[in-house]
């Protein structure tokens, strides 16, 4: 039995098979834990072979809201079924969701909705775009990682999320990169993986 269980979860328009790169190093890093990068349920608006948690078209401040709470039970079940077939269905504290962008909107709904109460979120380049009824666990961790260069999702987006989940009472981590996009870097990777460590693999919540 794994240690634990890291999910990654991708971002508009991309594939689960983005991370395969990320997952061979991880995979060897951190070899005692389960991986699972699954493909977002709906396809992508703008490209028929990329996928979508939810609709960009259109998308409006206004109407993010709705559209993320509509794609709860499309996301649910995607979650569902890759801690299921990795054997963590009573182990969410073994938990660790990766998202970068949209993934990370969707994963950041998913635990201060109260849905999931997995061990911890690192979230690359998201925003907290959830509808204000939070009913968190306390119990799990945040990393926010977000470079304040990035053109796509401004860095004011991972202060406000940090500043609302801290009033909420969850304890979260903000790494703001200098001179970074809307990407993944080796030093984000990096902090994801030494955020992650102590959560799966020492019993620490240590961050």
């Amino acid at each position: 039995m794994s240690a634990g269980l890291i999910i990654f979860l991708h971002g508009v328009g991309s594939q689960g098979a983005s991370f395969a790169s990320l997952m061979a190093q991880w995979g060897a890093d951190l070899p005692t834990l389960a991986l699972a990068a699954p493909d977002a349920p709906f396809t992508f608006d703008l490209a028929p072979n990329g996928r979508q948690w939810f609709s960009i078209k259109g998308v409006t401040e206004a109407n993010r809201t709705e559209r993320i709470v509509a794609a709860r039970q499309a996301f649910d079940d995607t979650l569902q079924s890759c801690i299921s077939e990795a054997g963590f269905e009573n182990r969410l504290d073994q938990v660790v969701l990766v998202g970068f962008s949209q993934g990370s909107i969707m994963a950041l709904d998913a635990v201060v909705s109260g849905r999931w109460p997995v061990a911890g979120v690192a979230a690359f380049s998201g925003r907290l775009a959830s509808p204000p009824f939070y009913a968190p666990s306390t119990g799990t961790r945040i990393l926010l990682i977000h470079g304040d260069a990035d053109p796509i999702m401004p860095v004011q987006e991972a202060h406000v999320a940090a500043q609302i989940m801290t009033t909420i009472g969850m304890t979260v981590t903000c790494d703001i990169l200098p001179d970074v996009g809307h990407t993944l870097t080796t030093s984000g990777i990096t902090r994801a993986q030494e955020f992650i460590r102590p959560l799966l693999l020492s019993g620490s919540f240590a961050s």
